[in-house]
């Protein structure tokens, strides 16, 4: 059975297909990593100097394979700019815009090519020969093995499609002081002045979740919100008043998170050192 490439073209071509594929169903940074640089690096180059360099005479190999590289890191740059000032740069706009790109020059190499003699122009030509599989038997069953296997890949994609998989569950909850930043901190006040601090929560479990925050001084409750009701990456920020009344010297405030419903804390307690004067 013998297994003919007619040109570079084709294959560049089916490459993009299965890596925009491969990324937008499998949503995985480290396969989008290790599949998207070397991809950006050499594609997009290729298919400019294929559609620029018809001629198999007009490069050396050598530098056809450095003016690949630096094509790529000309033309990809050009296109984000462009994307940033139209639909705005994301992983959908930047893929189909790197794809259309390549289609694009590579119909343009493809009828540059076919205007010269077939001596004279540049490609890359893949042969596969499987000897003892020119046919009966041996040709019927790989045939139903290949397309039992390209079956099995088109539902193993469709199914991750259809249930893709839920990143890690947890909710952030913090404290933020008066300029906004979320850390440990230490307020000086008065006896009988207010203390505000801000409360946050974000939830990243994947699903809507009804919360409840407790805010205590010195071990009594002061405060109890809720519910608060949060979808999934919804934020939520409210200010609490505490006021020491009782005494000078110092006095801690905390803040624990409950899932609604839940007597166990879910996050905390934050804890905010209050320091009372008699001033």
């Amino acid at each position: 059975m013998r297994t003919k490439i007619e040109t570079d073209l084709i294959l560049l071509n089916l490459l993009v297909l299965f890596l925009v594929i491969v990324i937008l169903a499998f949503p995985s940074n480290v396969m989008r990593i290790a599949l998207g640089i070397p991809s950006v690096l050499l594609l997009p180059g290729y298919a400019l100097v294929a559609a620029l360099f018809p001629r198999r005479q007009s490069l050396e190999r050598i530098q056809r394979a450095a003016f690949n590289l630096t094509m790529s890191l000309v033309v990809v740059p050009l296109i984000g700019l462009m994307l940033n000032y139209t639909w705005g740069i994301t992983l959908e706009s930047t893929l189909s815009s790197l794809a259309a790109f390549i289609f694009t020059m590579s119909a343009v190499a493809w009828v540059r090519r076919k205007r010269l003699p077939v001596e004279e122009r540049f490609g890359i030509r893949f042969r596969l020969s499987i000897p003892g599989l020119e046919g009966g038997i041996w040709d019927r069953v790989f045939m139903v093995v290949l397309v039992v296997v390209v079956l099995g890949a088109g539902a193993m994609a469709g199914y991750t499609i259809a249930n893709p998989k839920i990143g890690e569950r947890f909710t952030d909850f913090y404290l933020q002081d008066e300029y906004g930043k979320a850390r440990d901190f230490t307020r000086s006040v008065s006896v009988g002045q207010e203390v505000e601090v801000t409360v946050g929560i974000v939830n990243r479990e994947h699903e809507t979740v009804s919360y409840r925050v407790v805010a205590l001084l010195d071990g009594v409750i002061q405060t109890t919100i809720e519910p608060i009701v949060l979808a999934h990456e919804e934020v939520w920020e409210q200010a609490v008043i505490l006021i020491p009344e009782e005494s000078v010297g110092e006095r801690e405030a905390e803040f624990t998170l409950y899932a609604y419903g839940n007597v166990e804390p879910y996050r905390g307690p934050l804890r905010l050192g209050i320091e009372v004067t008699d001033d």
